[in-house]
């Protein structure tokens, strides 16, 4: 059933899907992508020789639309989702979808959706997810020759509400091979991590924090946000890695925390320093920046900066890109776009 506007409470969205009334679709077949358009259908009809159901041909991205006081609507860094997009299908043999089609298309899901955009100040965004699979049928192992993208918008609430500290643990597990998928995003590399975070909301954590699969001495990732850490000496400092995914809010918070002054750095980080951190923070696209209250590794807790309150450098760096986000706040050249 199609999402009415007039039943959603803007405040208690959750983080959940719902089924708006519009999204764009494009098919690639013939060696080439095919013209796009908006459809109406949120349903998709596979046959049982896919490639998607079998060898896992499958990448998606993750981005908001902004409401700004004045009515307009932001999107941000979109174009850096369209290259993480094509980064992503390169490395599983897919062809990418291009860049500038990409950022169009979501702008014409939003324009179509603008009505599902939630109001300034309610505390939530329009949710983009576009996605692509393979879609022909194979028997053997091998990549497709057919293949559907498309984005489907959702307004969502906070992934993780407010500023709060949250408490992590380290997990046994790996979230992906060094030389492997981790640097794409790919739904394989989630699904390996949802028997870890069910076993972690189990003993009441928030989620894991990933080692390096090669040595299991530095960090890596949380399950679903990248991290990072202010040293005792006040530097930004976050993982470097060839397992962990590309971040955009990741290479967005290295700007301002250069601005900010915090000589950032992107370097392996092991568990011990990540212990003694002055503060720390899981960041990405669905949870901005959400506080590391402790790390447990091995049946004891680190705690860091405080389980109840927020560090001032994370704080600050929170409002800065807020407020880029939202129009309250001019970013660097690039970083808005900004749509009716």
């Amino acid at each position: 059933m199609k999402q009415k506007v007039e039943d959603l409470d803007w405040k208690n969205l959750g983080f959940v899907y719902r089924d708006l009334p519009y999204r764009y679709e494009a098919k690639y077949r013939d060696g080439e992508w095919q013209e796009g358009k908006l459809i109406e259908d949120s349903t998709l009809v596979l046959s049982e020789g896919a490639e998607i159901l079998h060898y896992g041909q499958e990448i998606f991205e993750g981005l908001k639309a902004y409401r700004r006081e004045d009515g307009k609507i932001n999107l941000f860094r979109p174009d850096e989702n369209a290259h993480r997009f094509a980064l992503s299908a390169e490395r599983l043999a897919m062809p990418p979808f291009p860049e500038e089609r990409f950022v169009e298309a979501v702008k014409q899901v939003v324009l179509a959706n603008k009505e599902y955009v939630p109001p300034y100040a309610s505390g939530a965004t329009l949710y983009l997810r576009p996605f692509m699979i393979g879609t022909s049928n194979v028997l053997g192992v091998q990549a497709a020759d057919e293949y559907t993208f498309r984005i489907f918008a959702v307004p969502v609430g906070a992934y993780i509400k407010g500023l709060n500290p949250a408490d992590y643990i380290v997990s046994e597990y790996d979230r992906a091979a060094y030389a492997g998928t981790g640097q794409a995003k790919t739904s394989g590399n989630y699904a390996s991590s949802l028997l870890p975070s069910v076993e972690a909301h189990k003993n009441g954590f928030a989620d894991c924090l990933y080692l390096d699969p090669r040595e299991h001495r530095y960090v890596d990732e949380f399950g679903g946000a990248n991290f990072y850490g202010i040293t005792q000496e006040g530097q930004f400092v976050t993982p470097k890695s060839k397992s962990i995914l590309i971040s955009i809010t990741k290479r967005s918070l290295l700007e301002l925390a250069k601005k900010q002054g915090l000589n950032p750095v992107e370097r392996q980080i092991t568990l011990e320093e990540a212990f003694n951190m002055k503060e720390a923070g899981a960041m990405g696209t669905a949870a901005v920046i959400s506080p590391v209250g402790s790390i447990t590794y091995e049946g004891k807790k680190h705690v860091i900066y405080s389980e109840t309150e927020t560090g001032p450098v994370t704080t600050k760096l929170y409002n800065e890109l807020v407020d880029i986000q939202y129009g309250k706040q001019e970013g660097p050249e690039g970083w808005v776009q900004t749509i009716d």
